[in-house]
């Protein structure tokens, strides 16, 4: 990013995913969330799972994504459910899903656990939907994100990404930085929590975001300074 031009904010639309994952939203705001998406042209709306079918519904034909998050937000269910779990929404129409990586067992040193983990939610999207693993990078030290990274490649998964944004901290320019050093250049690198206005999310890309996670899209790309995830 350092030798190319500074996006304009237009261009920084393609990037996001519009988020709404509290557990309070309401589907007119999922209505609200698809009917921005589509003025912006982001890249995806995030929802819940209960939510794809709505989603898909509102977005067809539109070229906007659907994402979803799956054992969200503690990452801590079964393989097995996690695997339903996204099968289910591409099943509705997700196109991309975010799931949870078992952080329990990365404090644990269980790197074999956490690839299986991985590995069983990778065989359920495989040639239907871009999956994308939270790392929740506010709760792991730096060796333990490589690691994690590095698992996360090896699985096959297609992005790492830095939070749920649930829980402990967001995302930071080091922590990208960092995980697209350990990626490489084929996976994609998503940052959410905390990116609330353009200069954040342009500092994001900077560091080597491919995608960014916010609720305050709109926010973003008009200028303004959003609130939330």
């Amino acid at each position: 990013m350092s030798n190319q031009k500074k996006l304009s904010a237009g261009e920084v639309a393609a990037y996001i995913d519009h988020t709404a994952l509290k557990a309070e939203t309401t589907k007119q705001e999922i209505i609200k969330l698809c009917v921005e998406a589509k003025q912006y042209h982001f890249a995806t709306v995030c929802v819940n799972p209960g939510y794809v079918a709505l989603a898909a519904q509102e977005l067809a034909g539109s070229g906007v994504g659907i994402t979803t998050v799956v054992g969200f937000p503690l990452g801590a269910t079964t393989t097995f459910a996690k695997a339903e779990e996204a099968k289910d929404a591409i099943a509705n129409g997700a196109t991309e899903v975010d799931m949870v990586i078992n952080v329990g067992l990365i404090k644990s040193g269980d790197f074999e656990g956490v690839k299986r983990d991985v590995e069983g939610v990778v065989l359920a999207c495989k040639g239907k939907a871009v999956l994308k693993v939270i790392l929740e990078t506010g709760l792991l030290t730096d060796e333990e994100k490589v690691r994690a990274c590095e698992i996360c490649k090896e699985a096959g998964a297609d992005f790492v990404k830095t939070s749920t944004g649930f829980g402990k901290g967001g995302a930071t320019a080091e922590d990208i930085a960092l995980m697209r050093r350990t990626v490489g250049p084929d996976l994609g690198v998503k940052a959410s929590g905390g990116v609330r206005d353009l200069e954040t999310a342009l500092k994001m890309i900077e560091a080597g975001a491919s995608r960014i996670g916010a609720s305050s899209s709109v926010a973003i790309v008009t200028g303004g300074q959003g609130e939330g995830y």
